[in-house]
């Protein structure tokens, strides 16, 4: 453990930093774009990350407000059909208020 508490803990062990393998450059038709899916590539798994364009946002805002149509669409469908269910409730509470006043 350190001697100060306020000093961090240094490694244990150095990091081993690894040299890009150079016979996977661009130039070997192994770069940019990616091989097909399902054809063999030796090394790890890449993953390309690029800003969303202004087609990209539209899409985006397009999903985004279909599902709150349809989460909108569900829940007034929902309150539609359980209108009539508490309205017959309450008719038929009434009914029987009335029926056992009248007894």
């Amino acid at each position: 453990m350190a001697q100060d508490r306020n000093e961090p803990e240094r490694p244990r062990a150095e990091p081993e930093i690894l040299p890009p393998d150079r016979g996977q450059g661009l130039g070997q038709g192994r770069g940019w774009p990616p091989p097909p899916y399902g054809q063999a590539r030796a090394g790890g798994t890449r993953l390309y990350v690029t800003r969303i364009g202004p087609f990209g946002v539209a899409l985006m805002t397009l999903a985004i407000g279909l599902l709150a149509a349809v989460f909108l669409l569900l829940l007034i469908g929902t309150a539609l059909i359980w209108l009539p269910v508490v309205a017959a409730l309450i008719v038929i509470a009434v009914i029987a208020r009335v029926v056992r006043l009248l007894r």
